[in-house]
Formats: structure tokens, C-alpha cells, sequence
């Protein structure tokens, strides 16, 4: 019986910390690193037509199309989130996790700026003009 809890602990800390792993170090064919310092990660995400990364997670940050977007994100409950967006569009990214998907036929491009501080109590957003 105490095999079978402690199997089973290892088990639930595998699952929890693959869940929870960094893109740039398991798929660093779509996510590599422009840029980093002791507060923010720049990457860059890069998807062909149709490909897919595999479970991973990210801390809250800012995303920036470069490209337009038609993709979809599976989240670990198994529901999925539609992410379509125009090129130039800027968009908040809550930290956590997801299986990214590109559903359209045209590779895209991305930038992710990954906090690593604290958010500030007070934001001020700029509408464009």
C-alpha cells in the first residue's frame, strides 16, 4: 500500500510538472529567446501551417502578432480556446498553461513578453488614438 502512494505521488508530480514545463526548453523549434534580462523574457514563436506544440506554460506577459493568426490553444481540463488574431494586434497573456495549435494554413509569427516581476497594483492602458 505505502508503494502504491508513493507511486502514485510520483506520478501526480510528473504529470504536474510536465504541465508546467517551458517552451523555449521543450519545443524550442517554435519558442526561441530574443532577449532577457532579470525582469522580462522577449520571445519569439514561430508556428508553420498545422503544427502544434505539446503541453507547456508560460508566466503572464504581453503577445504581439507579427503576422496574422488562426490558432487554438487546449488547456490541461481538456477545453479549448479559439486565438485568432490581425497582424499588429497587441493582447495581455494570463500566465498558465496550454497545448498551442496553428489551425490555418499560413505559418505565423509572434513576440511574448513574459513578465518575471510582480504586477503593478495600478496599470495604465493608452488607447491608440
Amino acid at each position: 500500500m505505502r508503494n502504491l502512494i508513493l507511486f502514485l505521488c510520483f506520478v501526480c508530480a510528473f504529470a504536474i510538472s510536465a504541465m508546467a514545463q517551458d517552451a523555449v526548453k521543450t519545443d524550442p523549434k517554435h519558442y526561441t529567446v530574443e532577449f532577457e534580462n532579470s525582469e522580462v523574457r522577449v520571445l519569439r514563436i514561430r508556428y508553420g501551417p498545422h503544427e502544434r506544440s505539446i503541453m507547456h506554460s508560460h508566466p503572464r506577459g504581453i503577445v504581439i502578432a507579427l503576422t496574422d493568426v488562426n490558432g487554438k490553444f487546449t488547456l490541461p481540463d481538456g477545453s479549448v480556446v479559439e486565438n485568432n488574431f490581425k497582424a499588429g494586434e497587441v493582447r495581455e497573456a494570463p500566465a498558465g498553461a496550454h497545448l498551442p495549435e496553428n489551425t490555418g494554413d499560413q505559418a505565423f509569427e509572434l513576440i511574448l513578453i513574459e513578465m518575471k516581476t510582480k504586477p503593478m497594483k495600478k496599470v495604465i492602458v493608452r488607447k491608440k488614438t
